[in-house]
């Protein structure tokens, strides 16, 4: 598979309308990272399905009876960073049935293509409690598929060979590599950031706009079939006498639902726009969803 392009899988996914819009939303993210409007105008054109509703000049749209977007020339192009947690967590298995790391990596690479197609530079932070790799920020499609495939390579196909996951080391690496104001993208574990990750991301916070990709884990009590499951020391089969078990399946999601809700509420506390996924199907969906919901968080 390292012959394919990521971006060509991400654009073979991607709707017309759905890109237009999650693009107007990174422009609004240009935006409230350079504060003011960050730009010059040039003209008036249409609106067009997918673009963003904030740009469009009601004055003019009320003379001309039909919606007008402003056009501007951008100024300067966004920093966006991706921060990626390459443990061996990552290769458990995800509610879709996928490998974890492929929900990552598939993320990372949508990241990528909306950047590629708006000019921006994209940078990488990928590490675990081994491992740290950091690549500076790039715009070309050959910079990024090897920006992707880097990330592809920290994880082998034995996930016991892999390192243990440590967020805290990429995280730092990325708020002592970067001080030009950019938006940050974590692509992580549910169970991440953690409480103690939290002075990191305090201080990250007050230099760049930040937002979670947490890849969750499936249950084995949501396994199909003989219950067997790939987890990241080998096979995971829930016995038969436990599959019928409804309390101790209720206590399972009760555990799930409490870290969830410890996560949440570390983001909250930091104002930081979070989304858990469930697989590559999730994806562009949540993501588009997180960067409305923190543009609105911004008003």
């Amino acid at each position: 598979m390292h012959d394919v392009s990521r971006l060509a899988q991400v654009r073979a996914r991607l709707d017309l309308p759905v890109a237009r819009r999650a693009t107007g939303l990174l422009e609004g993210r240009h935006r409230s990272i350079y504060k003011g409007h960050g730009q010059d105008f040039d003209d008036l054109h249409l609106y067009a399905p997918g673009e963003d509703v904030g740009d469009i000049d009601w004055k003019s749209s009320a003379r001309a009876g039909i919606p007008v977007v402003r056009r501007f020339v951008s100024e300067s192009n966004l920093n966006l960073v991706l921060v990626v947690d390459t443990g061996r967590t990552m290769s458990a298995t995800a509610p879709s049935g996928e490998p974890k790391r492929e929900v990552a990596a598939f993320c990372a690479a949508l990241v990528a293509y909306l950047a590629r197609d708006r000019g921006d530079r994209v940078a990488l932070v990928a590490g675990d409690a081994e491992r740290l790799v950091q690549l500076p920020p790039r715009a070309s499609t050959s910079d990024l598929e090897t920006l992707l495939r880097t990330v592809d390579r920290m994880w082998t196909d034995d996930p016991r060979d892999l390192p243990g996951s440590d967020l805290a080391r990429p995280l730092d690496r990325a708020l002592h590599a970067f001080t030009r104001r950019s938006l940050m993208v974590i692509v992580t574990d549910e169970a991440r950031p953690a409480p103690e990750h939290e002075p990191l991301l305090r201080r990250l916070r007050v230099r760049h706009e930040l937002m979670v990709l947490a890849v969750a884990d499936v249950s084995p009590f949501a396994a199909p079939g003989s219950g067997r499951i790939a987890d990241v020391d080998g096979d995971l089969v829930l016995p038969p006498f436990l599959a019928g078990r409804t309390q101790i399946a209720r206590e399972a999601r009760r555990e799930v639902e409490r870290r969830r809700a410890e996560v949440a509420e570390v983001l909250r506390r930091q104002q930081v726009e979070g989304a858990v996924l469930d697989g590559t199907d999730d994806v562009v969906h949540r993501f588009v969803e997180l960067l409305g919901r923190q543009k609105r968080a911004r008003r």
